[in-house]
């Protein structure tokens, strides 16, 4: 729900934009954000009808903007008329409405967190996951892991595992299996909050987005973050960071181990390049 009420006051705010450009007032070229404290003190006196001048402007304008005031003035200079105004009131009241929602539902949610307030601090230990991401993930997956056989029941159950397909022995490109929505969407956008970042999960998404492109590897991440997060709530230790290049150092590490074993074994082994090990 909170998501949905989101979404309405965006669309509210670019109608509201859309009528500004249709009345030649140029307010995005003045402030990097027109639903701030300056821009909402400006456009609440322009849908009133009143008229604002330079020291009006001086009053209203945080210190802080980049944007001087005659520059200011001359982009609210516009042709704005009677039903712009209306319009803007209308779109405005119901963005003011949707806000109040959104605070009143925030302030709800915070208040059945209270309990898990101890799993949401462990949970936001790991990289991408918001406040936002650790509620839901307790409200859709709990914080009783004993319910789950294991953290790939619980990726499968959320939706994140690949789907199964193979015919004649042959492995096939397939859709990840069906599961939880919210909680499938909610790990996919941590796993894309942490692509920007430096630690294990992002090195992980990154090599795959390589060989399988960006859709396969946000759901391997996501699964990934999931994995994590079931051990995080089942251990009660919060996330430890093991480096961008822990896989590749895994994945080094065991096959030194078979070179070792083959050696024993009393094989040879030769790498790639023609060297014996």
């Amino acid at each position: 729900m909170g998501k949905k009420l989101i979404h309405q006051r965006t669309a509210e705010q670019n109608r509201i934009h859309k009528i500004l450009q249709d009345a030649n007032i140029k307010l995005t070229s003045v402030f990097s954000q027109i639903f701030g404290a300056s821009g909402r003190r400006i456009l609440e006196a322009i849908i009133d009808g009143e008229k604002i001048e330079i020291k009006d402007l001086q009053q209203m304008v945080h210190w802080r903007t980049k944007a001087s005031i005659p520059d200011i003035a001359k982009a609210i200079n516009g042709r704005i008329r009677r039903h712009h105004r209306d319009m803007l009131r209308f779109h405005w009241d119901h963005m003011i409405y949707l806000e109040q929602t959104i605070k009143q539902l925030e302030e709800q949610i915070d208040q059945c967190l209270t309990s898990y307030r101890k799993e949401v601090e462990l949970l936001e230990t790991i990289p991408g996951v918001s406040e936002s991401g650790a509620a839901t993930f307790i409200a859709e997956m709990g914080v009783d892991m004993s319910v789950f056989r294991s953290a790939k029941h619980l990726a499968s159950w959320a939706g994140v595992s690949p789907g199964n397909n193979e015919s004649a022995g042959k492995k096939k490109d397939s859709k990840s299996t069906k599961g939880n929505k919210a909680l499938k969407t909610m790990a996919v956008e941590c796993a894309l909050s942490s692509l920007k970042q430096d630690n294990r999960i992002s090195a992980h998404q990154k090599r795959i987005m390589k060989r399988q492109g960006k859709k396969k590897a946000r759901m391997a991440s996501a699964h990934l973050i999931l994995t994590i997060a079931y051990n995080i709530l089942q251990t009660g230790e919060p996330y430890k960071e093991l480096g961008p290049n822990y896989l590749q150092e895994q994945k080094q590490k065991k096959e030194l181990k078979m070179i070792e074993y083959l050696k024993r074994k009393g094989y040879k082994v030769t790498s790639s390049e023609g060297q014996t090990a």
